[in-house]
């Protein structure tokens, strides 16, 4: 594996420094949260150094001294959570770009005008985001930015975090056929089926995700479906 393929996590504590070798882009997903990846999907090496670049290694005495264990995955994960990434001017570039896009996406899906009750395009958001000088932080979780940015471009366009109830009624010919994937587009908050075996279903979703929901449901149903839209 080449140098430009992975970074040094680096983290200090009681007088120690401790570092690891890892992949930069699964190393922040796995510090944001993200379940799906674990500490062997950003783990580079077996090692825990003092100095990497020198090749000198952390004693078994001073990283039970420091974390209380010698489990390299333990200690691995915890410097990733709470130490900080060495990245070239490159990789913090492509990185944060990444961020940004994911916080746009975010606040895409989660908000809307609140004057038309639409969805606000991404390209607006992105907008705003540069008239309003916000800037996106690589080592905060998506959905913690996006609160802050909401917030500071709230003060150029109409934004506002919002549900939409969205009620179907799949009539008998489509019902049973798409059922489970109808379920799979929100959070299912009510459901009826008809003596006729129509089925009216009603989905909770983030607002700015009212459009393409319909899409989909019109999709699935080949256009047949009765839809109305609450939002809240």
């Amino acid at each position: 594996m080449s140098g430009k393929e992975y970074v040094i996590a680096k983290y200090e504590s009681k007088g120690s420094r401790f570092e690891v070798l890892v992949k930069p882009d699964q190393a922040l997903k796995f510090r944001e949260g993200d379940k799906k990846v674990s500490v062997d999907d950003f783990l580079v090496s077996d090692f825990i150094y003092k100095d990497v670049k020198k090749g000198l290694k952390s004693s078994p005495d001073e990283l039970n001294r420091v974390f209380g264990t010698e489990d390299v995955r333990v200690i691995a994960a915890e410097i990733v959570r709470k130490g900080e990434l060495q990245l070239t001017t490159d990789q913090r570039r492509a990185l944060l770009d990444a961020k940004k896009k994911q916080i746009i996406n975010y606040v895409a899906k989660s908000a809307i005008d609140p004057k038309t009750k639409t969805p606000i395009p991404p390209q607006r958001i992105e907008k705003a985001m540069e008239e309003a000088k916000v800037g996106v932080d690589l080592y905060k979780s998506v959905e913690e930015q996006a609160t802050h940015i909401i917030k500071e471009i709230s003060k150029f366009i109409p934004i506002k975090v919002a549900r939409a109830l969205i009620t179907i009624k799949i009539p008998a010919e489509h019902s049973r056929k798409v059922y489970n994937d109808i379920r799979r587009l929100g959070d299912v908050k009510n459901q009826q089926w008809l003596s006729d075996g129509a089925l009216i279903m009603e989905l909770e979703v983030p607002a700015g995700l009212q459009t393409e929901v319909i899409d989909k449901v019109n999709s699935l149903c080949r256009g047949s479906a009765e839809v109305s839209i609450k939002v809240v």
